[in-house]
């Protein structure tokens, strides 16, 4: 099948239980949703597109010249939110850019975006990095853990420690951390958003896992490269770091 249009969405609300204003937050002098939307144009997609709820992240985009849409704010979550903010197109490929994670590399991304396309099994992919299971991020319930069958295929998506590396057993499976960009293909896309919410998504706090519940198969792409989202205030500072040293995404 092939998919003659990729776009990019941006889900951003203002209200946020850790952090509350955190698209507008500036990182070096930057507000964090510019930063996201400018990397995001850098992909291969026709167009950018934030959806949001409130009025000053919206007057904000359009202040930059950025394609914006107001949405409802009663949305359970972000790819609710995209579904209402994307046109009709169903030979569409709908990539969720998460706004809190401003230094996402573009070459996985766009290999996210052809894995969709020459994957015709797959209702929706998104992407994760080794990491150490000795490491503080392995243990850490905002680090989101996935697990993989042996074609690279969800088998779960944890909070908790997965694998769990059971003392004696020879075989060593790295543990992998989920990254928040999703490639959805326009119809699943609707499918999903009128299915009820999930058990285990309300037990984890993890929108992935509804699909998971519901039989849909996601493929994962497993990149090499380790990127740093902004959860709470404190990881501005992390984030201003990596610029800094990398240069990952200038303003």
């Amino acid at each position: 099948m092939h998919f003659d249009t990729a776009i990019a969405v941006i889900p951003a609300r203002y209200q946020s239980t850790r952090f509350p204003g955190k698209p507008l937050a500036p990182i070096a002098g930057v507000p964090m949703i510019k930063r996201v939307y400018d990397n995001a144009a850098r992909l291969d997609v026709a167009r950018v597109l934030v959806a949001t709820d409130d009025r000053r992240i919206f007057d904000y985009v359009e202040s930059f010249g950025g394609q914006v849409v107001m949405t409802s704010p009663d949305h359970r979550t972000g790819t609710d939110r995209i579904a209402e903010a994307v046109g009709d197109d169903n030979n569409m490929l709908v990539l969720n850019i998460q706004g809190d994670e401003p230094l996402l590399p573009l070459a996985d991304i766009n290999g996210l975006i052809n894995d969709m396309r020459q994957k015709s099994d797959a209702e929706m992919a998104t992407i994760a990095v080794p990491i150490d299971r000795t490491s503080a991020e392995f243990t850490d319930p905002n680090v989101v853990k996935v697990a993989l069958d042996r074609n690279q295929y969800a088998l779960y998506f944890s909070r908790a420690p997965v694998p769990h590396h059971r003392a004696g057993h020879a075989v060593d499976v790295h543990p992998l951390r989920h990254w928040g960009v999703y490639a959805f293909r326009r119809r699943f896309l609707d499918a999903f958003v009128r299915w009820p919410q999930g058990r285990l998504e309300i037990t984890e706090s993890l929108e992935q896992l509804r699909a998971i519940e519901n039989g849909a198969r996601i493929f994962v792409r497993i990149a090499q490269t380790h990127t740093a989202g902004v959860d709470v205030p404190e990881d501005i500072s992390k984030v201003e770091a990596l610029l800094e040293s990398h240069d990952i995404c200038p303003p």
